[in-house]
């Protein structure tokens, strides 16, 4: 139960970073960055699920700050929707 529920944190941050010129609340931005730095800290950066999911934190974090290339965003959101598809299987 608990991976389908962070799959689906993948799945919906995985979304966000693909639209995210739309320009999401600074809120949003910094729990979802939060959640995924937390969730990377679980595999202790030794795998490449959580490399993804820091790096997503890493970039939710970011378009706080600066606004980040599209295509950053599109691969780290591909690879988030990937891995959030992967836990609900």
């Amino acid at each position: 139960m608990l991976v389908k529920i962070l799959g689906g944190i993948d799945l919906i941050a995985g979304i966000m970073l693909l639209f995210s010129g739309l320009g999401f609340p600074t809120q949003v931005l910094l729990f979802f960055g939060i959640v995924l730095i937390i969730k990377s800290s679980f595999g202790m950066l030794k795998d490449f699920a959580s490399w993804v999911d820091f790096l997503g934190g890493v970039t939710f974090l970011l378009l706080m700050i600066i606004n980040i290339p599209f295509f950053i965003g599109l691969i780290v959101g591909i690879l988030l929707i990937q891995k959030g598809g992967f836990s609900f299987f």
